[in-house]
């Protein structure tokens, strides 16, 4: 019974790790300790709501309809160019990290970026309701939980983590230059994913 649990916080962890673009604001948001709990929180439910969508049998749904990915896919984009847009402003007009606590974004707005980031993202349906899904609906009843249960769990340790580790780079981002570099890697990952989900 533990070997199914920790099946599914493996292949879970080996899927969500992946730097992207949620895992990117989730990193920038705990540096600046801004709503450092709401957003790994929000992450990590969404993820255990879409793999339990998947291991119930919502995978096989998803896959009969295309061109509901490619719509998603499309929107994800231009949330994902205009996200690093503005990231790549903030290269050309760096702050300190006291600054940029002054800015600090509302709840709301803080949310609202967080499930963009989330179900605008063709990746994440890929990868918690088609490969876990698919894995996880392949084991008998009595156990399908236990491997979801894995894999939730996985995701709460990881965007948590995430979200800890930023606040204990807080030292590091008392510099301009360490804004401009966070920005640059935040602006390249947005347009990359961005670019990849129209390919």
């Amino acid at each position: 019974m533990i070997l199914v649990f920790f099946k599914g916080f493996v292949v879970s962890a080996g899927l969500i790790i992946a730097i992207g673009a949620q895992n990117a604001f989730v990193l920038t948001q705990g540096i600046k300790r801004q709503h450092w709990l709401i957003i790994p929180l929000i992450c990590a439910v969404c993820d255990a709501l879409l793999i339990s969508a998947g291991v119930a049998g919502m995978g096989t749904i998803v896959s009969d309809y295309p061109e509901f990915t490619r719509y998603v896919a499309w929107g994800g984009a231009a949330f994902l160019f205009w996200y690093g847009f503005k990231s790549l402003q903030s290269v050309f007009r760096p702050g300190t990290l006291e600054e940029s606590n002054r800015e600090t974004s509302t709840v709301g707005k803080a949310v609202a970026t967080t499930l963009a980031l989330t179900f605008l993202n063709p990746h994440v349906y890929i990868d918690t309701v088609l490969l876990i899904g698919t894995i996880g609906s392949q084991f008998p009843d009595g156990e399908k939980f236990l491997f979801a249960a894995g894999a939730m769990s996985a995701s709460f340790v990881w965007f948590f983590m995430l979200s800890f580790g930023g606040r204990l780079l807080k030292p590091m981002f008392q510099k301009t230059v360490s804004w401009q570099i966070l920005d640059s890697f935040v602006c390249a990952t947005m347009i990359f994913v961005g670019v990849s989900l129209i390919i």
